[in-house]
C-alpha cells in the first residue's frame, strides 16, 4: 500500500457513478473525496468522473475510462490515484498496470488518514492492525518478487515462497497486535467498570465526521481538544468528568467520526474503541444542520451504530452548526412524553448549548428519587459513596452527631444500594420526598 502521509503528492480523483436499477446514481461523494484526499496531505491536480450500471471486473472503471485517467496523470505529472472506491487487489493491480502509477482505493486511503493521525499507544496499535488486515487481502501471486523460492546453504529443502513468507510474517504480527490490543480493552474495561461502581452515567459524542463532535466536546468540557475544518482531526477517543445543572456528574466521550463506508478493517481494529459508544448511557448523535448530505449521513451513522451493536443505546440528536443556517435558532425539541427527543445549537458560538445542558439534566433525572437519610458516624463508608455518585444533595449533623442527608438518585442505583448490608444497618427512617 503506498504511503502518502505528508508527502504533498499530486493526485488524481476518480469518482465513478453507480447507477442502481431505477437509474439513478448513487449518492454523489465527489466533495468528500476531495475532503479525504487534502486531509492525507495531498494535491488534488484533477477530478475524472464516469457513470456505469456496475464496476467492470478488471478495472472498476472501464477501459476507455482507464485511458482518460492515464492521460489525466500524464498530463497533470500526478503521482497517485486515489479511486473513491473499495477496489480488490486485482483490480488495484491492473490499475497500476495500465496507469503505471500508485492506485489507492477509498479503505487504503482513510487508512493512511488514521496513521498519520494516531498519538495513543492504543491508537497506533488499532490503525497498525487495520493496516496488516487490509495489506494481507493485497498480497497476490501476480507480485513477481513474491514468487522466488528460498534456498541456500541450510535453506534447501522443500523451501516456502516469498508470498508465503509474507503471509507467515503478517499473521504472526497481526497476533502479536491482537494481544496487545487485548490487555488494552481489558483496561478499559475495568475503567468502564469503575465508572460503573460509583454510578457516573457516561455520554458518547457519536456522529459523521467533521459534524464538530470536538468543538462541542470542547465547549461542554472547557478542554483542548484539536479541532479542525477537516475529515478524522480527532482519532484517539477522550473522556472528561463534568457537572449537569443541579451538580450531578457524568462522563462525556469524544470518539473517531464516522463516514460511509467506513472500512470493515478499521470497524474491526477500532473495536475497543467504539466499546465507548455501546457502553455509553446515552449517545449525542452530532448532526451538521447546514450539511446538503444531513439525511444521508444520519442513515451512515446509525448504520455503523448497528454494526458496531449500539443501535439500542438512547440517542439525543444534536444539530449543529447552526450558525451556517440562515434563519435557524436554537431550540429544543421533546418527543409525546415529554423526554429530550433534539437539540439545535452552534458549538462553536455556544448558541443552545445551554438547552443541551437541560437536556441532559432532563433525560438522566427522569428515573431520580429523592431520599433523606440519617447515617450514624459509622456509616463513613456509606457516606463517602454517596458523594463518590455524586448523589448528595445536602447534609447536616444533628444534635446526636448523626449525618442527615438529602440524596438525588436513580432509582436502579438505590436499589443497589438497599441490597448492601450496610445500607440496611445504618439507615434510619428514611423518607421518599420525589416530587418535592
Amino acid at each position: 500500500m503506498p504511503k502518502i502521509a505528508g508527502g504533498g503528492e499530486r493526485a488524481v480523483l476518480v469518482h465513478i457513478d453507480l447507477r442502481g436499477p431505477n437509474g439513478r446514481a448513487d449518492r454523489d461523494d465527489s466533495d468528500e473525496l476531495q475532503s479525504l484526499a487534502l486531509a492525507a496531505g495531498v494535491v488534488p491536480v484533477a477530478s475524472i468522473r464516469g457513470a456505469r450500471h456496475a464496476p467492470d471486473p478488471k478495472y472498476f472503471a472501464g477501459t476507455g475510462k482507464v485511458d482518460e485517467i492515464r492521460v489525466g496523470v500524464q498530463e497533470q505529472q500526478a503521482d497517485v490515484v486515489l479511486f473513491d472506491h473499495e477496489l480488490s487487489p486485482s483490480q488495484q493491480r491492473n490499475l497500476e498496470a495500465a496507469i503505471q502509477k500508485p492506485v489507492l482505493d477509498r479503505t487504503g486511503l482513510i487508512l493512511d488518514i488514521f496513521a498519520q493521525r494516531a498519538r495513543s499507544y492504543e491508537g497506533k496499535l488499532q490503525v497498525e492492525l487495520a493496516q496488516l488486515r487490509h495489506l494481507a487481502t493485497r498480497l497476490v501471486r501476480g507480485w513477481t518478487h513474491l514468487e522466488r523460492q528460498r534456498g541456500g546453504i541450510g535453506l534447501r529443502g522443500p523451501g516456502e515462497t516469498q508470498l508465503e513468507t509474507d503471509r507467515r510474517l503478517i499473521g504472526e504480527r497481526i497476533k502479536q497486535l491482537s494481544r496487545r490490543l487485548a490487555r488494552v480493552r481489558a483496561q478499559r474495561a475495568q475503567g468502564r467498570k469503575a465508572r460503573r461502581k460509583h454510578e457516573l452515567p457516561t455520554v458518547s459524542l457519536a456522529g459523521y465526521t467533521n459534524a464538530g463532535k470536538s468543538t462541542l466536546f470542547n465547549r461542554l468540557t472547557d478542554a483542548d481538544v484539536l479541532v479542525a475544518d477537516q475529515l478524522f482531526a480527532t482519532l484517539d477517543p477522550t473522556l472528561r468528568r463534568i457537572e449537569l445543572p443541579g451538580g450531578m456528574p457524568l462522563v462525556i466521550a469524544d470518539t473517531v467520526g464516522f463516514i460511509r463506508q467506513l472500512p470493515h478493517e478499521l470497524v474491526a481494529a477500532f473495536r475497543s474503541t467504539l466499546e465507548e459508544t455501546r457502553e455509553a448511557s446515552l449517545l449525542l448523535h452530532v448532526i451538521d444542520a447546514g450539511s446538503p448530505h444531513c439525511d444521508q449521513c444520519i442513515n451512515e451513522v446509525n448504520e455503523v451504530l448497528k454494526e458496531i451493536g449500539a443501535q439500542a443505546v438512547p440517542q439525543i440528536e444534536v444539530f449543529n452548526k447552526l450558525d451556517t443556517v440562515a434563519g435557524a435558532v436554537p431550540r429544543l425539541d421533546r418527543d409525546e412524553s415529554g423526554r429530550p427527543r433534539r437539540v439545535w445549537l452552534s458549538a462553536l458560538t455556544g448558541a443552545g448549548v445551554d438547552l443541551l445542558r437541560e437536556a441532559l439534566a432532563a433525560f438522566f433525572s427522569q428515573d431520580m428519587v429523592r431520599e433523606h437519610l440519617r447515617l450514624p458516624p459509622s456509616a463513613g463508608r456509606l457516606r463517602a459513596q454517596l458523594f463518590d455518585m455524586g448523589a448528595v444533595r445536602g447534609e447536616r449533623v444533628n444534635d446526636r452527631g448523626e449525618w442527615e442527608i438529602d440524596v438525588e438518585i436513580e432509582r436502579s442505583s438505590l436499589k443497589r444500594l438497599h441490597e448492601q448490608e450496610d445500607f440496611a444497618k445504618h439507615l434510619f427512617n428514611a423518607r421518599s420526598y420525589a416530587g418535592h
